[in-house]
Parts: structure tokens; sequence; C-alpha cells
């Protein structure tokens, strides 16, 4: 039930898809992996919008070099763990939602225990082998996964649904180098808000997610293109899929 502040306070919303789907939203938990430039954004547009639960993962504390692009730490939080940093803005900006901060790194031993209560879950990583982690996860337990990445001025998104499109492995069947990579902090905060849209569409049931799609996101050219891919029939992930994968443009 919406409290008289939760009506006023997603009154525009409420517009949009009554408020059923707002205390949908309420009802709801979602798991962000990462605390950073795509974390920041993800978790503050999912606050505002009235997602009941967030639950955040990560294993780091904030850096200088975090603050041109992690825009929910800041200079006062130097040497915070990353969680508690995002905890403290969220519960700031809404106390009405529920925020569950974990101080842990992902490992394929607490994957499965830490996604299992998740309506949806959010790469918001900056590595592959971890990515990999959440995607095995999100097979395992059926639970939809919106994968992001970024480098430089340049971005993805792709939504995942367990038993119907295509993987993380599927796409990405190699694990990229990784790297300290370049990144401005307008792409995180491009590429984390296309993440939350994928959320609450999800959540609300609404609209078209990126489901079998990859958008690619070319900064420098202000261009943004989607590529269909398909699930493989030798995916180490899913296993038995129907369908080779490719990626043609839509």
């Amino acid at each position: 039930m919406l409290s008289e502040r939760e009506l006023q306070r997603y009154q525009r919303q409420i517009m949009m898809f009554n408020e059923e789907g707002q205390e949908r939203l309420k009802r709801s938990r979602v798991f962000i992996a990462g605390g950073g430039g795509l974390g920041c954004p993800i978790a503050l547009y999912l606050a505002v919008a009235g997602v009941g639960c967030i639950d955040i993962a990560d294993r780091d504390v904030v850096e200088q070099t975090n603050l041109n692009r992690q825009v929910l730490h800041w200079e006062k939080d130097i040497g915070k763990p990353k969680v508690l940093s995002i905890e403290e803005k969220l519960r700031d900006i809404n106390p009405d939602i529920n925020v569950i901060a974990r101080h842990v790194t992902i490992t394929e031993d607490n994957v499965l225990e830490l996604v299992k209560d998740a309506d949806i879950i959010v790469d918001a990583l900056d590595n592959f082998s971890a990515r990999y982690l959440l995607n095995n996860a999100a097979l395992q337990t059926s639970i939809p996964l919106v994968h992001g990445g970024i480098r430089g001025f340049d971005g993805q998104v792709m939504t995942v649904i367990p038993g119907k499109t295509a993987c993380l492995n599927c796409v990405f069947p190699h694990t990229p180098p990784e790297e300290v990579f370049p990144v401005i902090g307008v792409t995180p905060g491009i590429i984390g808000m296309l993440q939350a849209n994928e959320v609450l569409k999800c959540l609300l049931r609404i609209g078209e997610p990126l489901e079998g799609r990859l958008l690619v996101w070319d900064g420098l050219n202000s261009r943004m293109d989607t590529f269909a891919v398909k699930r493989r029939d030798n995916c180490e992930a899913c296993g038995d899929p129907t369908d080779n994968s490719s990626t043609d443009p839509d």
C-alpha cells in the first residue's frame, strides 16, 4: 500500500502506470553487482523511481580516481566502502526504500546466495570473469539479467531472459583481457540509465526490453544501434539452444 507521501512523490509516474504499477515497484527487489560508474546511476534512478529494495554488492572502497564518473561517491567518501557510500546517499534521496549494502567479492561460492531473492539482476561490473558468474547464476535461478559495459565513449546494454534469449556467454564466448580502461563519466551515466530503464520495463512488464538485442552506444558519433543476438547451440552456459548465434543489425 502506498503512503500519502509516496502518492505525492510518484505522482508523475502513476500517471503512466497507475498505482498498481507503482506498488509493483515497491514490492520489487533488484540486485546490483557493482557500485562504480554503472552502479551509481543505476542505483540512483531505481531509488528515485521507488524500487522497494535495492541490494548492491561491491568489494571496493572509494578512491580519488573514481570521482570523474562514480557520481554517488564524493570527496568525503574516499576510503569508505563503495556500498556504504551508496547506501548513505540512497537513504537520503528516498527514505521509503530499503537498501542492502554488501561489501563482498562476488564469487562462485556466494553468487547464488546473493541473487536468490532478487526479481532482476543487474550487471554493473567492469570485468567479464565476474560477469560470467552472474550470467550462470541468472540461468540457474531463472532470474532476468540486465548487462551493461563501457569503455571510453562507448557502451553496450543487453537483457538476458533465461531459457528464452541469448545469454552473455552466447554473445561473448571468449573472455576479453582484463585491463584498466579509459572512461569519461558521461558514458556510464548514459549506459547506467539505459540499464535502469530496462529494469523498470521488466519489473512493470511494459514496453519492449532488449531481449535478444544488443544495444551499442557510440558516444563520439552520438549513434545508437541495436543488433539481433541469438542463442548458440554450443554455448557452455545455457546448454541446449536451437539456433546459432548471430549479430545482424535490426
